[in-house]
């Protein structure tokens, strides 16, 4: 089977689905949450949800080559770009965290900017994003680092989640190892590809995660890795054409989606963060939780 990114959408069990415009090649049509819950919200019983308030559920299949065979099937769930404090809705990011724990998914990743310019939010994020069921493991973004990375990676290691800066983990899941590969924010000039993979398994199935996209061009080319990162919100304000032309002028090729480079794979979050009724504005974009299933390329998949 050749390496390729199935996409399926869906909306929240609790919501009906609808249509919005598909945003280039490599992506298909999204869907969002409804405004109106057709059962009882946990956080806001009986009641309308505020526009600021919804995310957008993707569900991606990943077919990687070289992974274990006990991790066909393997599920993640990827949340990006949380900006907490007044550019985000703080019920938008508990609704997402309940949605992840409600599909249970095998790992959790973040990556990254989990706030934007001032200190004050910091207690929040830890408050906002505790109560994952499921493995959780973290990396730092620009904003983190400009704020105060090391508050952050102590509140979350205090929650019990695995934060990474240039080092890797490795780690049983479904009776196989899974290495998790994380990288320092490479906006600010912190990323270490070389210490991260020193050490860590050569084969098998190994996860990299680290905030900025472009990371990917420094990866060990045609190494069958997966890398999962954020930081360009979907390109923001989309505007066909002159958004990509502006990113790439920025050194930023990599906007949104699913992305093949030098025999790895690339997904780029769009982000919980910003829009829907917060001072940063979106257009063509959509606050974003993704899901993830990994599928085996052949039958001969490592042990």
């Amino acid at each position: 089977m050749p390496l390729g990114l199935a996409r399926r959408r869906a909306a929240s069990q609790t919501a009906e689905a609808l249509s919005a415009p598909a945003h280039g090649a490599h992506r298909q049509a999204m869907k969002r949450n409804e405004l109106r819950v057709a059962s009882p919200d946990p956080l806001r019983p009986e009641a309308r949800l505020r526009w600021r308030d919804h995310f957008t559920l993707s569900e991606n299949v990943l077919h990687v080559p070289g992974m274990h065979r006990e991790h066909d099937g393997l599920r993640i769930a990827h949340l990006s770009d949380i900006h907490v404090g007044q550019a985000t809705s703080a019920v938008r990011i508990r609704r997402a965290v309940a949605e992840v724990n409600a599909r249970n998914p095998d790992v959790v990743f973040l990556t990254g900017d989990y706030v934007t310019h001032s200190p004050k939010p910091l207690p929040r994020v830890i408050e906002l994003l505790a109560g994952f069921s499921s493995p959780v493991f973290a990396v730092l973004g620009n904003h983190d680092h400009w704020v105060d990375a090391h508050y952050l990676r102590s509140g979350f290691e205090r929650l019990g989640y695995t934060v990474l800066q240039n080092e890797h983990r490795v780690v049983h899941v479904r009776g196989a190892p899974l290495t998790v590969l994380g990288i320092d924010d490479g906006r600010t000039g912190r990323d270490d590809v070389e210490a991260t993979f020193r050490g860590a398994p050569e084969s098998g199935t190994r996860l990299v995660l680290t905030h900025a996209p472009p990371t990917v061009d420094k990866l060990p080319p045609h190494a069958n890795l997966v890398q999962f990162s954020g930081h360009t919100h979907g390109g923001q304000f989309l505007v066909r054409g002159l958004t990509e032309a502006i990113f790439r002028r920025a050194g930023q090729p990599y906007i949104q989606g699913h992305y093949n480079v030098r025999g790895n794979q690339l997904y780029v979050n769009m982000g919980l963060g910003f829009g829907f009724g917060g001072p940063y504005l979106r257009r063509g974009t959509y606050p974003e939780v993704a899901f993830f299933t990994l599928r085996s390329t052949d039958a001969t998949a490592t042990h």
